[in-house]
C-alpha cells in the first residue's frame, strides 16, 4: 500500500545503482510557524572513489531548520544509497546533498557533515551549510560555519 502523495513510502523499495536526486521527496511542514531543528544520522553512507573506484565509509548528519517543506525518510534514505556506485570526493559528496536538498525543501538552515572513516591513514570531516539570504538564518550560517570544529 503506498501511501497519498508519496512514491516510495509503504511500496515496495526499489534501490537505484547511480546517483538520483529525483528519489527525494517532500511534504508539507505542519508547523511552519515555529522554528525547529531536524537531525538526520545516515551511518551507512556509501560512495567510490573517483579515482580507485575503491568504497568510502561515512556517517552523513544532516541538521536543518525546515520552512514550508519537509523532506520524507525514506525518499532520503533512497536518495543517500543512490550514492553507493557513484564516484565523487567527499567533499564533493557533503556539497551535492546539501544543494539537492535545498532545491528540494528550500529551507531556512541547513548542515550536511560527512564523518569519513579512515583511507590511507587519514579520517576527512567536510561540512557545509547555508542559511537563506537575507534572513536571520544567514547570519547563523555564517556564524556555525566560522566557528565549526569536529567534536573529538
Amino acid at each position: 500500500m503506498q501511501h497519498e502523495g508519496f512514491s516510495h513510502l509503504g511500496g515496495k523499495t526499489e534501490y537505484r545503482q547511480d546517483y538520483a536526486s529525483e528519489m527525494l521527496e517532500a511534504f508539507e511542514n505542519r508547523h511552519q510557524e515555529n522554528d525547529y531543528w531536524v537531525t538526520f544520522d545516515c551511518p551507512e553512507f556509501t560512495s567510490l572513489c573517483p579515482i580507485t573506484g575503491q568504497p568510502d565509509f561515512a556517517t552523513i548528519r544532516i541538521d536543518y531548520i525546515p520552512d514550508v517543506k519537509m523532506v520524507e525518510s525514506k525518499s532520503l534514505k533512497l536518495y543517500l544509497f543512490s550514492f553507493r556506485n557513484h564516484g565523487a570526493f567527499h567533499e564533493d559528496c557533503v556539497n551535492i546533498i546539501m544543494k539537492d536538498l535545498i532545491r528540494l525543501m528550500d529551507p531556512k538552515y541547513i548542515e550536511v557533515t560527512g564523518i569519513f572513516t579512515p583511507r590511507g591513514g587519514i579520517s576527512i570531516y567536510p561540512y557545509a551549510n547555508y542559511g537563506r539570504k537575507g534572513t536571520k538564518y544567514e547570519k547563523l550560517a555564517e556564524e556555525r560555519l566560522f566557528n565549526h570544529s569536529f567534536p573529538v
